[in-house]
């Protein structure tokens, strides 16, 4: 039997980083409450806690990408995507809040470096193939993390404990970096790369801000969806009972975007980046929209479904530029864009809740919408031609999954 039947494409290896990565930390992020109980500490002690992955993922990102540029694509992610799982399976061992806190700074270290191995790996095989594969990668990560958060509520039933469950979230991770990641080859860098040194700081500069504008409209909507869709639902409508029709919201909310970043590249390929950005954000302001307005749960349902939709494919997009942009290393500008939108998706969720505790909750998604028509008028940069294939080199299928 041939063996080419069981050879995994390279961007299938990428595929299988970002599906694990978020595989690893929504397991873990299923058990906060466990981990709360554990530590016997506070909500406020348990979110200054939780804030140490954040700090150390803002470190990465500004620090970090000349050290990935020497290690390599495999090496980096072999380290990144095992080394998060592994920091994940410990924190139930450890004794106190500060230990946990250590633990997730190290841990943030390692993924602000995963972000911008792996969207720049991307790129360059979106350039060796000329292929889109960007929204793919991100709806992996997508499904990782919706499959994972379905296993933490199958665990946390069966009353398995929370160091049994990630012990075994980190064997399989371990299993599939031996049979996949371990395989990766370094992806050639871009013929129109920039060529100089790695400058050891990465920060946003001018020529980067339209496309940090597109990534906090879609940052913005995003935190919208998953943060505030179950409170939506309980304070607007006062549904009942709360635990299904409440987070049903959030389940369409982001089963949408999975689905439509698993599907995005082909339409992207076909309409180009512009128009397809461009066209989801106004899915997005149709969604703030109705979600404000709805007068009837099922309303908001659908609401909630378009936002989902709307803010799916413009971040990877707004990616794609930024690794494409021949100004800097594109490590670089990956990081740097990383920075603006990691910074907004935290900030998000503390801004709207602001907005509903004045003005009401359904005020707090008409705020989104001043930034997404700037989102709009900012995707005016990308670029609109659709992919087009090299002479001499016949058109490759795309399928769903690449």
């Amino acid at each position: 039997m041939s063996t080419r039947r069981f050879a995994i494409a390279p961007w299938h290896r990428i595929y299988a980083c970002f599906f694990l990565f978020a595989f690893a930390l929504g397991a873990l992020l299923s058990r906060i409450p466990n981990l709360q109980t554990q530590l016997g500490i506070s909500e406020s002690q348990l979110g200054l806690t939780l804030i140490g992955m954040a700090v150390g993922s803002l470190i990465s990102l500004t620090f970090a990408a000349p050290l990935i540029e020497r290690l390599g694509s495999r090496r980096t992610a072999m380290i990144t995507v095992l080394g998060t799982a592994t920091i994940y399976a410990i924190i139930p061992w450890l004794p106190s809040a500060p230990a946990v806190f250590a633990a997730l700074f190290t841990a943030g270290l390692l993924a602000g470096a995963l972000e911008i191995n792996l969207n720049v790996e991307t790129d360059r095989l979106e350039a060796q193939y000329n292929k889109r594969f960007m929204n793919r990668a991100h709806g992996s990560w997508s499904l990782g993390f919706f499959i994972t958060a379905l296993l933490g509520a199958g665990f946390r039933q069966a009353e398995v404990s929370i160091t049994t469950h990630l012990a075994i979230v980190v064997g399989v991770v371990l299993l599939a970096s031996i049979w996949i990641i371990s395989g990766i080859v370094n992806a050639p860098k871009r013929a129109d790369s920039h060529q100089g040194a790695t400058p050891r700081i990465a920060f946003p500069h001018w020529g980067l801000l339209p496309l940090c504008l597109i990534g906090i409209a879609a940052f913005l909507v995003e935190g919208s969806g998953i943060d505030w869709s179950a409170i939506y639902m309980r304070d607007a409508f006062a549904v009942r009972p709360e635990p299904f029709i409440g987070g049903l919201g959030l389940t369409l909310f982001s089963g949408c975007m999975a689905a439509a970043r698993l599907t995005a590249d082909g339409i992207v390929e076909r309409f180009g980046p512009r128009h397809t950005a461009m066209g989801l954000l106004t899915l997005a302001a149709i969604g703030a929209l109705t979600v404000s307005m709805a007068p009837e749960p099922f309303v908001a349902l659908v609401g909630f479904a378009l936002l989902g939709i709307g803010c799916s494919a413009v971040y990877p997009i707004a990616v794609s530029a930024a690794a494409q942009r021949s100004d800097r290393p594109s490590a670089v500008n990956v990081a740097a864009l990383g920075q603006v939108t990691f910074i907004v998706f935290f900030l998000a969720p503390p801004l709207l809740g602001f907005v509903a505790e004045h003005a009401g909750i359904r005020n707090s998604y008409l705020i989104v919408l001043p930034m997404i028509l700037v989102g709009l008028l900012a995707s005016r940069v990308l670029g609109s031609r659709p992919v087009a294939t090299p002479p001499g080199l016949p058109p490759e299928p795309i399928s769903p999954l690449g």
